[in-house]
């Protein structure tokens, strides 16, 4: 029997073995039940006495604490945790605020839904991909933003490759492009009035081949049959693209590709992590 013991630091989570059950079932149980207090579990270590889900990785470390009662606060609380580590992400962070593009408990910390079985990443994360893009996110820059879902991620990128720079946003649920749009109307309809961010229906695995070569890809969701080749075909040399890959049952790792200028192509993974599937309409519906 094992069992589980939440920490309301939400440190960690610890499983009590009491018998042979350290199985991949009794993971993704544990990971779900984290998940549901708000924790975006980042590495898993297996012993045989326990099963410990280690949140404190890489410079997410002390995210769960980083939630605000304001937008400034949250983007503060994330400075301090040195999840932010560039000004530029400080700024568009503070510039774009959450509270407009996440229906419920918009400065927490965590994931939430925002409808057809889609969600709003957690704040850290959305942060931790603006460092990771840091480099590639300069003024004129082009950015793909697959399954942009609320739009808010899309409008940071805008205001950090400024008024030469354009965003590309593929999301293929109809409604929720809709939705992102007003979003980001409500605080910038300059974004959308002069094309500087662009949101289509489309499936996001077969890129934008329109606007391609993208300086930055940003993949919202996990590739579970690896990273798509149009994607890999759309970045530009020197470009970098940030997509997790995995099944949707368990953990998968966040993956950082760089396209060298002369073409060649580095493969880093990063972190584990846990994203909703990069699927199609009808899939998602279903789940939905």
């Amino acid at each position: 029997m094992l069992k589980a013991n939440i920490s309301n630091s939400k440190t960690c989570v610890v499983l009590e073995n009491k018998g042979k059950t350290d199985n991949r079932e009794t993971q993704v149980e544990v990971i779900n039940s984290a998940k549901s207090f708000g924790i975006v579990v980042l590495k898993q270590l297996i012993v045989p006495v326990s099963l410990v889900v280690n949140i404190a990785l890489l410079r997410v470390s002390m995210a769960w604490r980083s939630h605000g009662q304001t937008n400034d606060e949250l983007v503060d609380n994330l400075k301090a945790h040195n999840i932010i580590q560039h000004d530029e992400v400080e700024k568009a962070m503070k510039l774009v605020d959450r509270g407009l593009y996440a229906p419920h408990n918009q400065y927490m910390d965590a994931p939430q839904s925002i409808g057809y079985g889609a969600t709003i990443s957690a704040p850290h994360m959305h942060a931790y991909a603006l460092e990771l893009l840091h480099e590639q996110l300069k003024s004129g820059g082009k950015v793909l933003d697959v399954g942009s879902g609320s739009g808010y991620l899309s409008a940071c990128f805008a205001m950090m490759v400024g008024e030469k720079g354009k965003v590309i946003g593929i999301e293929h649920v109809p409604n929720l492009v809709t939705q992102s749009i007003k979003n980001i109307e409500k605080h910038a309809p300059e974004l959308i009035a002069s094309g500087r961010v662009k949101i289509s229906v489309g499936d996001g695995r077969k890129g934008y081949e329109p606007e391609a070569p993208y300086n930055a890809i940003h993949v919202g969701a996990a590739a579970e049959q690896g990273v798509p080749d149009e994607l890999i075909k759309q970045l530009a040399p020197g470009g970098r693209m940030v997509i997790p890959v995995g099944n949707k049952l368990g953990m998968q790792a966040l993956e950082q590709i760089d396209k060298l200028l002369d073409g060649q192509i580095v493969r880093q993974s990063l972190m584990d992590v846990m994203y909703v599937p990069l699927t199609d309409k009808d899939s998602q519906y279903t789940k939905w």
